[in-house]
């Protein structure tokens, strides 16, 4: 047995970088995976190498034959590739986008066709790129945004008719929607069809009193260009929303009075099942205050029909589902766990379907022939995600997940099947084809094993999954990868990651991502590395996770302090030497953590870090701080920029200077601070590289940087 262990260490192949950021660990999975509406069937965009073509292929849910090609781009030679697809309602017709242009994180502009099943006859759908083209109901038209302006594209008169007229570039935006919407209300399109394809909804942003931000752009000729956009900082103005419908058949707009709402934002629009119904989400600047408001279509009155307040701040999902009777299913945390409620046409809450110290986080759909709801939920812990089935009445809830891990499903139409996409720390990502109604597995679709069998060769460590308590008394997940020849006799320092923003989880129990990878290459090369989600952060309650409010780094910090306390108090741990990296929420917090906690960490690496609150957006920063002119100790207290004259140990900071989302500005600010406290650290900047820093070699560089700066300092 020892002869056998030894000589398995021996073997042991050690992870490169080259492979890591060269795709050599890539899964196989289930690409665009679209659900039919009207069939028991599901689509897949496939691409053929040989050929370098894309097809929507269709499956057969009972069986997971193929049943047809719906499409292959090879030929249609103006298609050139499929970037994406969505159906019309009666799915007859396809509408695909190719040459896309990406905006910012959600958005793009794209050349759109559209394609008829039944006759194989392929169209353009105009002959510039446009945005979030959605066909009508009854497939007659299509509403589109081009250039600021919403239209609607008859098909049958191949007609364009153009609705707004005043959309401007950094002034008028109708039907979708600015920065700071798209990227905190995850939204583009602002606008929506009713039932009857004879009106629209949409909502316009005038943002001409926003001030503007500009980047320059070093790469792309002599002299650099200027991305200049509007993106409102904490405490300055928004874009003002208003609410309007669109009569398709007079060719008239009707703006909706929101006049008894002031310094407001239009979270979600969706017409409900009466055709005259238009749902609109009406949140407070501080969102601590939501309206549900029903419109009516033709005189524009309006009505609340659900209001919910939050001493926080109330979380804007999708969940909002309209039933036959126009009863809607909602989720809330107001009982202090996620759940699902279901609520009556005129706002009375019929059932709390859901209960429980766990947190409903995905709501799949209903099933209105058996009164079912499906959902995916952390009941059986925080860092495990399953599959459940639950009556309308809240009873007869069924698990219909086995392994232990993360469950995600897609359901088939009827609610018979349900494809579910399961991996682990242990197990690669696998997709099987259920029963909805008792979750028994029928057939394995995708399996990865290839993969497994290849990293076999590599005896890679293992993320072990743990509670630790802090010396305050807060007990937090975590987990921790050490070398696969851990020696409990020996000291090893320790490299923390986390990322610690409000609701996020980096404990979970799933399959290796890129940066997984990296630390199992690093405990290959006598790292520990470890990671806790400490307070503020999600799925374990309302009162754990909004504890942060006004207070952002605060509580967050001291427990990466406290857990480094921990892990230093372990006798295989040198205290001498750890750690910490993060990037985003997470480079603010390594900043604080190597300045606040000058005295525990040694070294870090912050990539892309927010430095001061003040620097950042309207919606999100708002949300958990309220504003500057309100809560300036708040903002300044935690600001990394205030504890630059702290710093001890080997600090290294990384920002892309064409990030849209969280400025290479707060990187400037904090270098500065540095420069006049006196201190050395190091900087790296990627020229014209957004938030996630990538494209062609810019991966693998970062991470060598960041691999060599680990083994120099620490």
């Amino acid at each position: 047995m020892f002869v056998l262990a030894s000589f398995s260490a021996m073997a042991q192949q050690k992870i490169t970088l080259e492979e890591i950021w060269g795709g050599a660990f890539r899964t196989q999975g289930m690409t665009a995976l679209e659900a039919m509406k009207n069939t028991n069937q599901y689509t897949v965009l496939n691409f053929d190498r040989a050929t370098k073509s894309s097809q929507i292929d269709l499956y057969d849910f009972a069986t997971l034959e193929k049943v047809a090609t719906l499409i292959d781009s090879k030929n249609f030679k103006e298609l050139e590739g499929v970037d994406s697809y969505k159906f019309s309602k009666d799915e007859k017709k396809i509408l695909i986008a190719n040459h896309t242009d990406h905006i910012f994180r959600h958005s793009f502009v794209a050349d759109y066709f559209i394609y008829d099943i039944a006759s194989k006859s392929l169209t353009k759908l105009a002959d510039f790129k446009v945005q979030e083209p959605t066909f009508s109901p009854d497939g007659s038209k299509i509403g589109y945004v081009y250039q600021n302006n919403l239209y609607v594209y008859d098909l049958a008169a191949k007609k364009h008719t153009q609705i707004t007229t005043d959309g401007k570039k950094n002034a008028i935006i109708n039907g979708v929607t600015d920065w700071v919407y798209e990227e905190e209300f995850a939204f583009v399109r602002a606008f929506d069809w009713n039932a009857a394809s004879d009106k629209i909804g949409f909502i316009r942003f005038d943002e001409s009193q926003v001030p503007e931000f500009s980047m320059d752009m070093y790469l792309q000729g002599l002299y650099p260009t200027q991305n200049v956009f509007k993106y409102p900082k904490a405490g300055d103005k928004n874009a003002l929303v208003s609410l309007h419908v669109y009569d398709v058949k007079s060719a008239t707009t009707k703006k909706i009075n929101l006049d008894k709402y002031n310094d407001f934002y239009i979270a979600r629009i969706e017409w409900t099942n009466d055709a005259n119904t238009l749902s609109a989400q009406i949140l407070n600047r501080h969102q601590d205050n939501l309206d549900l408001l029903f419109v009516d279509g033709n005189s524009g009155a309006t009505r609340v029909v659900l209001n919910e307040k939050d001493k926080a701040y109330i979380a804007v999902t999708d969940n909002l589902t309209f039933l036959k009777d126009n009863s809607f299913i909602w989720t809330s945390e107001k009982d202090g766990f996620n759940h699902i409620y279901h609520y009556d046409k005129n706002g009375k809450l019929k059932k709390q379907v859901t209960t429980g110290k766990w947190e409903v986080t995905s709501y799949y759909g209903f099933d209105e022939k058996n009164g079912t709801i499906f959902f995916q939920s952390t009941e059986n812990g925080s860092i495990n995600r399953d599959v459940y089935s639950i009556k309308l009445n809240g009873s007869s809830k069924t698990r219909l997940t086995a392994q232990t891990g993360t469950n995600s499903a897609t359901f088939s139409p009827n609610f018979q099947y349900f494809i579910n996409a399961y991996s682990s720390a242990k197990n690669a990502p696998k997709y099987t084809l259920n029963e909805a109604k008792s979750g028994k597995l029928i057939k394995t679709i995708v399996s990865n094993e290839a993969l497994e069998t290849k990293l076999a060769k590599y005896d890679l460590p293992s993320k072990e999954f743990m509670e630790i308590t802090t010396v305050k008394g807060h007990k937090l997940n975590t987990w921790m990868i050490k070398p696969k020849d851990f020696d409990a006799t020996k000291k090893y320092p320790v490299l923390m990651y986390q990322y610690s923003g409000p609701g996020s989880q980096q404990v979970n129990n799933d399959w290796s991502n890129s940066d997984d990878y990296w630390f199992m290459m690093l405990a290959q090369q006598g790292y520990i590395v470890a990671c806790v989600d400490g307070r503020g952060t999600g799925f374990k309650g309302a009162d754990f996770q909004k504890c942060t409010q006004k207070e952002l780094g605060k509580f967050e910090l001291e427990d990466q302090v406290d857990a480094a306390k921990v892990f230093g108090s372990y006798a295989y741990v040198d205290k001498s030497r750890i750690g910490i990296f993060g990037w985003s929420y997470g480079g603010f917090m390594a900043a604080n953590c190597i300045f606040q906690g000058a005295d525990v960490f040694k070294t870090a690496i912050a990539v892309a870090p927010v430095t001061s609150w003040r620097n950042y957006d309207t919606i999100y920063t708002e949300r958990y701080m309220q504003t500057p002119q309100e809560n300036a100790s708040g903002y300044d207290n935690n600001s990394p920029i205030t504890h630059v004259s702290k710093l001890k140990g080997n600090l290294l900071v990384v920002h892309g200077t064409g990030d849209d989302n969280v400025h290479v500005q707060n990187t400037m600010k904090m270098v500065e601070a540095l420069v006049q406290a006196n201190k050395q650290f190091d900087l790296m900047l990627y020229p014209d590289k957004n938030h996630g820093i990538y494209g062609g070699k810019t991966r693998l560089q970062l991470y060598t940087k960041m691999t060599n700066f680990l083994k120099e300092k620490l």
